[in-house]
């Protein structure tokens, strides 16, 4: 966000007891509530160094920074502050403003006068040039140059601020005896928070320079860093018409008011708020100041080139494309070479869907390094290492790319890249199919101190990379059947990004991709069912896929047959790869559920062949799974045996536990149907080895609460003990598929007839 500039003036003028200063060039002005801090810098100086122990005059040094920047509270929060850090000051400073509120005018007069004596001496209270030296020296300045009308309205301000504040604290009291524990709860929690809150900012008139500077840049930073100790989107808006109304030239708060608008994903009043923004840093000068005539061109090719980036971030790609060839214009004609090359770096985002774009990227990659700009270089880098992923370059050669990028990092200490680089790469591990790199990657995301410095006690850094490496985590963790552990990382996501935070999508389509998995595990298809409408309002190829799986699973063919085939149409038009992938896997599957494997051989091929190519190892090792029990259906289970011995590896080694049973079932199943012809002994040793496989693929199932699947298994084993002999084991694992039986619905295809 840009600095608020220096020529922020109101019009002196008297709203609600607060007094502003007559004079030109005076960036504050004496409100009550100064008068009070004042006194308590006065009496902190008076109080000697035995009265007041080192803890408390720490507590107090830290208390005060705050209470100098921030705006005006009322004057029984002051209070509260002030007893926390030193109760027998704040005594003292109550008994101070009370003496002068009730007296009379001279009094006030009077302390302003002995104010001066602070820097007086050989060893003064307060240094002249120290924070709360500048801040005395203002306060006496814009006292001094009052009329005399506007120092009483000041003493009647000061006296009326007084009564609201006994007012207040006996209604304090009387509310801590009525309901003293929920009193004390609430206090507490209020209390924790020194910044700006919401019942801190509601101060009765405008702010000065120096608050709204303070009130801006920490708005700011938390909006950037923790968006969850910002003030809520309406309170934020509320404080800036307030801001705007004495001042609607402040062009910082518009900006401020425009990423307050983006949060909610409001296109008109951000876009208002933007122009806004841009067009009062023209009328102030205060480009013009600084550039000379350049400012005025400079100010509108980058609100030209901001406006694109908005209309990008909101889907309208026409718009944004019209106000980049504006903002590329303007920047030619002032040989503005750093601007034109944010517009380039916009041109690929715009236009990265041609198969000609990473040509652009890497131009602009080149300039970028060139003309000194290490950000957009980097950034440049990272975007050419996502599109090769998807075009399916090896992981080391992409690895190393990300490596040189980091040293830009490093070297420049961009924190922020740093986090989006190490996002990147859990991205792409699990892309490939490696969850333990994946998950070793998001961790490592998660276990990094952020270099960059956050003010106001933020901790963390709440940006989308941290999002996205969570949502890795949670996803992970449900795979492998940890649904306890995958809560608590959704739980934490929902704390750290609330519903009204712009990464909240993120960790919304997780939560729901997850319910739906475990709807389907546990055979709840209309519960499934329910949750495709808000996993399509998220994401509406992951919504259609998903509901043509539910289709599917409830029998339900042609209608599934109809949707996959246009997913599969629409998706190869925009290169989605992956899903194509999963796509004609699942078309594959509807079709050997329709009794015709031999139309499915074509369509698995297809998909293996776009695994290898994009170097998709997992789904890669999926489709070979599937090759097998094709093969295993038409009545091959030797050879889908060999291809089973290729793809099991990476399936064990990182695969999810739902897929890992699948694979030792379809072990299983093929050992047996190899052994029909092997002699006695040997297909005995080969049933023996097969219960052994069902035994492992069961308690994979029974991690991820597959009931369907272990159904089948149970029913599995009963055959196989039976032909073994085996009478008990066969009547336990009869039972239990009794019992499954009943709860769950009969469909589909058996997939073993005879053995």
């Amino acid at each position: 966000m840009a600095s608020v500039h220096e020529s922020l003036y109101f019009n002196p003028m008297m709203t609600n007891g607060v007094v502003h200063a007559n004079v030109f060039g005076i960036k504050d002005w004496v409100t009550p509530y100064k008068i009070a801090v004042l006194v308590l810098l006065n009496e902190m100086g008076r109080t000697g160094e035995g009265a007041v122990s080192l803890m408390e005059r720490r507590r107090l040094n830290q208390l005060l920074l705050p209470l100098l920047q921030g705006p005006d509270i009322t004057l029984s929060k002051l209070y509260k502050l002030i007893e926390e850090s030193c109760p027998q000051l704040a005594n003292s400073v109550q008994i101070r403003i009370k003496l002068m509120a009730e007296g009379e005018l001279k009094d006030m007069e009077q302390f302003f006068d002995d104010l001066s004596d602070s820097f007086s001496g050989t060893e003064p209270e307060v240094h002249k040039t120290s924070v709360v030296g500048l801040f005395l020296r203002h306060m006496i300045l814009a006292y001094s140059k009052l009329s005399f009308s506007q120092v009483f309205k000041l003493y009647t301000a000061l006296q009326q601020y007084f009564q609201n504040g006994e007012k207040k604290t006996v209604e304090d009291a009387d509310m801590e005896l009525t309901n003293r524990e929920e009193s004390e709860r609430k206090m507490e929690k209020e209390e924790l928070d020194v910044s700006i809150r919401e019942e801190e900012v509601s101060c009765s008139g405008p702010l000065s320079q120096k608050q709204a500077e303070y009130f801006l840049s920490q708005q700011a930073s938390l909006l950037k860093n923790d968006e969850t100790k910002a003030l809520t989107p309406a309170s934020l808006q509320k404080e800036l018409n307030n801001l705007l109304k004495f001042n609607p030239d402040f062009a910082e708060a518009h900006y401020l008011s425009y990423l307050n608008n983006l949060r909610v994903q409001d296109v008109f009043s951000s876009t208002h708020s933007l122009l806004h923004y841009f067009d009062r840093l023209i009328l102030t000068g205060a480009e013009s100041k600084s550039n000379g005539e350049e400012g005025y061109g400079r100010s509108l090719r980058y609100a030209a080139l901001n406006l694109a980036a908005l209309h990008c971030r909101f889907g309208h790609y026409q718009q944004a494309e019209l106000a980049l060839q504006e903002a590329i214009r303007i920047a030619q004609e002032s040989n503005d070479h750093v601007c034109l090359q944010h517009c380039l770096s916009w041109l690929y985002v715009l236009g990265q869907k041609r198969s000609d774009s990473y040509v652009l990227l890497e131009h602009s990659v080149k300039k970028a390094v060139h003309f000194g700009l290490p950000y957009l270089a980097s950034l440049g880098i990272q975007s050419l290492v996502q599109q090769r992923a998807f075009a399916g370059k090896t992981a080391n050669k992409l690895m190393d790319a990300l490596k040189d990028s980091d040293l830009l990092h490093w070297k420049h200490s961009l924190s922020e890249l740093i986090d989006i680089s190490i996002a990147q790469k859990t991205a792409i591990w699990r892309l490939y199919g490696r969850s333990t790199m994946a998950l070793q990657q998001a961790q490592m995301l998660l276990s990094m101190n952020s270099l960059e410095s956050v003010n106001a006690g933020v901790q963390q850094n709440n940006t989308e990379s941290f999002a996205v490496a969570l949502c890795h985590l949670a996803e992970l963790h449900a795979e492998q059947g940890c649904f306890a552990a995958a809560s608590e990382v959704l739980k934490h996501l929902k704390e750290r990004f609330p519903p009204n935070s712009q990464h909240a999508q993120l960790w919304m389509l997780c939560d729901q991709k997850i319910q739906f998995d475990r709807a389907m595990n546990d055979g709840k298809y209309h519960l499934a069912d329910s949750l495709v409408t808000g996993i399509t309002a998220l994401n509406s190829i992951e919504g259609v896929y998903r509901k043509a799986i539910v289709l599917q699973a409830q029998n339900q063919m042609s209608e599934a047959h109809k949707l996959l085939q246009k997913l599969l149409v629409h998706c190869q038009k925009i290169r989605n790869t992956e899903m194509v992938i999963s796509v004609l896997l699942s078309v594959a599957e509807l079709y050997w559920r329709s009794s015709s494997p031999t139309i499915a051989l074509p369509v698995l091929l297809q998909a293996l062949a776009l695994s290898k190519e994009y170097r998709l190892q997992y789904l890669a090792s999926e489709t070979v799974l599937n090759l097998a029990f094709a093969q295993l259906i038409l009545g091959i289970p030797e050879q889908a045996l060999s291809l089973l011995h290729m793809a099991i590896e990476p399936i064990l080694a990182d695969g999810a536990v739902l897929d890992k049973g699948r694979a030792m079932f379809l072990v299983a199943k093929c050992q047996v149907a190899s052994a029909a012809s092997y002699d006695p002994l040997k297909k005995a040793e080969a049933l023996e080895a097969a219960i052994e496989n069902l035994n492992e693929a069961k308690n994979y199932f029974a991690k991820v609460d597959c009931k369907e699947q272990i159904r089948d298994v149970v029913y599995f084993q009963a055959r196989l003990y039976h032909t073994l002999g085996k009478t008990q084991e066969r009547n336990q694992c009869a039972m239990l598929f009794r019992q499954l039986h009943q709860e769950l619905p009969s469909h589909g295809v058996p997939l073993i007839n005879h053995l």
